[in-house]
């Protein structure tokens, strides 16, 4: 979940921590996109702002305390070179997780970003960008610097996809994973996309369960009224699969937890 601070979201910590009692939810997880040392794209929190996130989630720690377990963490971009400010950063704060995430495909084209000056970047290149994307992906998984790993298919949101069997993609990625020995989301933000599916597909589910990978539940929230939007669905896809549970961090530590 992710508030003002990184500049693409809505509703403070407090805001989010009411709507997650209203629906039921035993606990959460704020995961702000990390900062960098020096302002590096407009989609991410400042530096200077990460003080005050912490603040922001302390006090909605402190205001449901008896009501709801609220995580603190981020969500880290995996770029590479940068490795050692991941480092740094981790080292900041008691952070309960660290998620590892891709967006970038080069130094400036992040591949979820809207801006239509990007469409054109797709043309005739489907295939390979779609390798560029599972290749820096399993690096992410191989650098021992997460605790989990956000939406893996996130290339697919604008719908774009190759033709023919796309475990030729899903496999390697799947297998780089189990051996970092991390987690993956099983995010229901894409159900909110062009691509109109889980954060991943169902095929990369049924691998990452054969391939005896943990998962977490996550709507990648964005406004208060998005917290635990479609879980039951996120749900009834691990179940499919196989999974019968999910995942919990505290300080770092993963515990699982019955579905």
């Amino acid at each position: 979940m992710h508030t003002p601070l990184c500049h693409h979201a809505e509703g403070w910590p407090t805001e989010y921590a009411s709507v997650a009692v209203d629906r039921g939810l035993e606990e959460i997880g704020f995961s702000d996109h990390n900062p960098m040392a020096e302002k590096f794209d407009d989609w991410r929190m400042a530096i200077d702002d990460l003080p005050r996130y912490l603040d922001e989630v302390a006090a909605a720690q402190t205001e449901y305390a008896d009501r709801l377990t609220i995580r603190l963490g981020l969500e880290c971009d995996f770029l590479e070179g940068h490795e050692p400010w991941i480092e740094k950063l981790a080292k900041k704060v008691d952070w309960d997780y660290l998620i590892g995430s891709v967006h970038y495909i080069d130094e400036q084209w992040a591949i979820d970003d809207p801006d239509p000056k990007w469409a054109s970047h797709w043309n005739g290149r489907i295939d390979e960008v779609w390798d560029i994307y599972f290749e820096k992906y399993r690096r992410c998984a191989a650098s021992g610097l997460f605790d989990f790993l956000a939406h893996p298919d996130l290339v697919k949101k604008f719908g774009h996809r190759p033709s023919g069997d796309l475990r030729r993609f899903y496999e390697p990625t799947v297998e780089a994973i189990a051996t970092a020995g991390v987690a993956i989301e099983i995010s229901t933000a894409g159900l909110r996309k062009d691509c109109a599916e889980l954060y991943p597909a169902d095929d990369f589910i049924t691998l990452a369960f054969q391939a005896g990978i943990p998962i977490v539940i996550s709507s990648d929230a964005h406004r208060p009224e998005e917290v635990g939007v479609d879980f039951d669905r996120a749900i009834s896809a691990a179940r499919q699969a196989g999974y019968t549970e999910t995942s919990r961090f505290k300080n770092r530590q993963r515990s699982g937890v019955a579905l």
